[in-house]
This record gives C-alpha cells, sequence and structure tokens, in this order.
C-alpha cells in the first residue's frame, strides 16, 4: 500500500508512532552497554569417578555427562564441603572445583586442572561464593555484597584470623546461608576463608623449560605440515623418562605418567584418557620416530 491511499487520520496515527519510537530510542553515549568481565574463577562440576597418586598429590577424574575432566590436588589445594568445613576427597563425590580464568594450562584431552578450590557438595545447606570482593565487600562480579562486622570470621587456609580490611588483597571462599532479595543480594557470612591472589606475571612456558628442550634438540628437528617435529625418544629420555618401543611406536612413563605414541595415529593414550596430535608421529629419518613440538611441552609437568 503506497502513501497516497493512506487515510490522512491513519498517516497522522503512523507519523505520530514514529515520533514516539524514535524518542524512545537513547540519545546519549551513556546507553551503551557495558563490556561483560570475564570471571576471576572457572568454575567445574561433576562427580569424581577415580584417583591414582600423581607427583605430590593425587589426579582426580571427573564426569558430568559429556564433560569428562582431570584436576590435581596437593596440599595447597583448599578443600571444603559447603558448610565450610576442611574434607577430604574421595570418589563418588560431588564437586565444585575453581580454577582462576587467567591460570596457565597445559593443551591435553581431558583437560587437567590445578584449582585454587575445591567444594564437595553435601545434602546438608549452604552456598559458597568463590570470588575477589573490593573495599566494600562486593563481589568482583556484582553478584554478592558481604555484611561484615566485628564477629565475622575471616580466617586464612591455616585457620589464622585476618581483617576485614586485608579481605580486597586477597581471593576468598565465602561460606553463607539466606541473602536478601536486593540488588546485588546481600549476606552476612558464615565463614570466609582467604588465599592469595593469582600473580599474572607467571609465563605459560619459562624460558629455563624451553631452553632445556632446545638443548636436548641441538639441531635435530623437521617441519612437517607447519609443525616443528622433535625425535621422541631423545627429548624422553633427555626429559627423564622411560622409553619402551612397540612395533609402530612407543611407551614412555615417568612415575604416574605414561604415554602410549603410535606412529601415523593422531590420537594418543594418556593414563585412563586420550589426547590429541595436530600432526600424527612419523618417521622422518630411519628407526627414529618424531613428535610435535607441543607434545613435547606436556612432559615437562
Amino acid at each position: 500500500m503506497t502513501l497516497k491511499r493512506i487515510a490522512p487520520l491513519a498517516l497522522s496515527a503512523l507519523l505520530l508512532g514514529a515520533v514516539a519510537a524514535n524518542a524512545e530510542e537513547p540519545t546519549t553515549t551513556d546507553s551503551v552497554e557495558e563490556v561483560e568481565k570475564a570471571p576471576i574463577f572457572v568454575q567445574q562440576k561433576g562427580k569424581v569417578t577415580s584417583v591414582e597418586d600423581f607427583n605430590d598429590g593425587k589426579l582426580f577424574f571427573v564426569e558430568d555427562g559429556e564433560n569428562i575432566f582431570h584436576f590435581y590436588v596437593d596440599a595447597n589445594t583448599l578443600v571444603y564441603d559447603n558448610t565450610g568445613k576442611e574434607v577430604k576427597l574421595e570418589v563418588g563425590n560431588t564437586i565444585s572445583m575453581y580454577v582462576y580464568g587467567n591460570q596457565p594450562m597445559i593443551l591435553i584431552y581431558p583437560p587437567r586442572y590445578t584449582p585454587s578450590v575445591v567444594i564437595v557438595e553435601t545434602e546438608k545447606p549452604g552456598f559458597v561464593k568463590v570470588d575477589q570482593f573490593d573495599e566494600n565487600h562486593l563481589s568482583a562480579d556484582g553478584q554478592l555484597q558481604l555484611n561484615l562486622n566485628e564477629d565475622s570470621v575471616i580466617v586464612d587456609a591455616k585457620g589464622k584470623t585476618v581483617a576485614a580490611e586485608d579481605l580486597k588483597d586477597n581471593s576468598a571462599i565465602v561460606f553463607y546461608g539466606p541473602t536478601t532479595r536486593s540488588l546485588p543480594p546481600q549476606t552476612s557470612p558464615e565463614k570466609i576463608v582467604v588465599f592469595p591472589k593469582l600473580d599474572n606475571t607467571v609465563p605459560e612456558e619459562t624460558p629455563d623449560d624451553e631452553s632445556k628442550i632446545e638443548e636436548i634438540i641441538g639441531g635435530d628437528f623437521r617441519l612437517l605440515e607447519g609443525q616443528k617435529m622433535v625425535p621422541l625418544r631423545k627429548v624422553a629420555e633427555g626429559l627423564g623418562y622411560k622409553v619402551d618401543a612397540t612395533k609402530k611406536g612407543a611407551i614412555i612413563s615417568k612415575d604416574a605418567l605414561t604415554y602410549t605414541i603410535t606412529r601415523d595415529e593422531k590420537t594418543y593414550g594418556y593414563n585412563k584418557a586420550l589426547g590429541q596430535f595436530k600432526v600424527a608421529p612419523t618417521l622422518l629419518e630411519e628407526g627414529k620416530t618424531y613428535v610435535e613440538y607441543d607434545f613435547v611441552l606436556e612432559l615437562l609437568k
């Protein structure tokens, strides 16, 4: 329908509607949406299915439907139930683990985390918040406000009392009950456990690690499909691994770590899990299997 065929009253109504619609449009930069900040902590949930000794701690295997991951726990990991009680992790526990969002991770599948905090879920009532809080005791994600007073229980991992003003200089686990219906919700926490913030200056691979590998390799490497390929046995033994040859590859092991490498296959075995190469291991020189450099970095852990 053209404008010539619209009745005058109808046309007036359309024009008024257009003016009203335009009036509702923001005209200042104040209406620009704020960019959502990345969370300080990444949370993963699941049920512990198995555990094995690993280095100076333990490696826990977790499943949550199709989501499978591992996490490493040692004497520095904070482990509590949802009521704030220190507990030991066991197979069958339903857990929530928290790892710093910008914390370096090794490239492996299933993913392996080194959490700062692990919470064991129980049937008892109790909520948990792991985050950082500002001088007004507001969480970094803006989702929880703490009402603190002189009776508030704030301790470090060893149970030593910490002053409320020091909360802003640390990360914290907050155990709490009911909250107000305000925005943000407010609560008087039952217990707060503080722990150090992540040092953002820690590099993913230290120069010393890289130098050690380069010293072992020397000039013995090849380029294949855009990947730097290095001799498996030479590097593995140089890093302290035992290498047992198989008909189509090798099994390398050290302490609780075992890798099963098969030539011309992109999938490799890692303990009870599977990993993935970008380029399959291959014979690039008689009697010498070469693997991608990124895999060698995994052997440094």
